[in-house]
């Protein structure tokens, strides 16, 4: 069973903590946090032949059951809980089973509840499944976690792994000791993250002083120090604004050009997977209801079109068949059509013959209906 509390190498310890506890003390100076004398860069090359035959992720089945037990309110029931408890078996997965190739950024989506996270946390090693097979840089992540966390990274959105009361700049540096990255590597790869995500002066206060946006974009620079080939990312960019999020995906997207890397991105906003990802998995009730491209599900449930008319003179009253109006106000109409009634060229043919029109502009609904859509089926 492995243990969950692991040595830190006795340099690291000694270098950011300046103690002489027996315990540090005592540390083999040739095992370092994993527990195993592998260096690590050979070990990423080994795992990248094997990835280069297979996909990345290989799932077959996966299977992980809760007990949720449940009370009435009041002492009694208290007590009575105490000798007999009642609960119920709740099913988080149902036989997932999913293909993950190298250099692919995946949106996985669902609502509360559908078991996205336990999926991800069996993937990141965190949880032992029921049952079924993972395959993942070679490894089974619950079998092989000591040395498989060695080859991922993760930022959790209502989460950090920095140091509370350091500069970040502190905890970038004991992660180099922790990961053994080479000094030459570790240079260049944190000048070039702090230069893309513009955190200069940001990683020399403390965590406990950034505000959420900085905290963020030195959450993702620490996971991904070490160059993992396989990253999650779990609401990444909760609570931040536009331009934190914009500054966020165009880093995300640097990185996966450049090196590869592979993005497993679960979230609740529709614009990290329109801007981040080609294919998406969609997870309700702990299955796994479409796994493809973006594209197919806007081809297969977008039925309507959402119009956007700019007149020249106020708007006059207005009706077309299989159209309804969302807004209307001084110059401008917000309409929605449904394409399986009438033909968008249509809609166009009757604004310009009809109204003084100054621009049109047609898009798709926003991703956000197609996803509630599926939810509902």
């Amino acid at each position: 069973m492995h243990k969950e509390i692991l040595p830190f190498p006795e340099k690291t310890i000694m270098h950011f903590f300046h103690t002489d506890h027996p315990r540090v003390l005592n540390l083999p100076l040739k095992y370092n946090i994993y527990g195993f004398q592998q260096n690590l860069s050979s070990s990423k090359q080994a795992h990248t032949k094997k990835g280069e035959a297979m996909p990345i992720i290989h799932v077959k089945d996966l299977r992980k059951t809760f007990k949720v037990y449940k009370r009435e309110q009041g002492v009694l029931e208290a007590i009575k809980s105490l000798f007999s408890r009642k609960y119920t078996i709740k099913e988080a997965l149902k036989n997932a089973s999913l293909d993950i190739e190298k250099g692919e950024i995946v949106g996985l989506i669902g609502p509360n509840g559908a078991g996205k996270s336990t999926l991800v946390k069996i993937l990141s090693g965190l949880l032992w499944p029921d049952s079924g097979e993972a395959n993942i840089i070679g490894m089974t992540p619950w079998e092989n976690r000591i040395k498989y966390v060695a080859h991922i990274g993760v930022v959790f959105g209502q989460k950090t792994q920095m140091i509370w009361d350091l500069p970040p700049i502190d905890s970038f540096y004991m992660n180099k000791d922790i990961y053994g990255t080479p000094d030459s590597e570790f240079t260049k790869r944190l000048k070039e993250m702090i230069s893309l995500l513009e955190v200069e002066e940001v990683i020399k206060s403390p965590v406990r002083e950034l505000s959420l946006g900085e905290r963020m974009r030195c959450e993702i620079i620490n996971a991904l120090l070490h160059n993992p080939p396989l990253v999650f990312l779990d609401e990444p960019t909760i609570g931040l604004d536009v331009i934190a999020k914009d500054k966020f995906r165009d880093f995300v997207l640097k990185v996966n050009k450049k090196y590869k890397t592979t993005f497993i991105v679960t979230t609740h906003d529709m614009q990290d997977i329109e801007k981040l990802c080609k294919r998406i998995i969609i997870i309700n009730h702990g299955q796994i209801i479409y796994d493809g491209p973006l594209e197919d599900i806007k081809k297969k449930y977008i039925t309507d079109k959402h119009i956007e008319v700019k007149l020249s003179g106020k708007v006059g009253p207005f009706k077309f068949k299989g159209c309804k109006v969302l807004e209307k106000q001084g110059y401008m109409l917000k309409l929605e059509l449904d394409t399986s009634k009438k033909p968008v060229q249509q809609l166009i043919n009757y604004l310009l013959q009809n109204f003084d029109v100054a621009d049109i502009t047609v898009t798709d609904p926003p991703i956000e209906e197609i996803i509630k859509k599926i939810y509902k089926e």
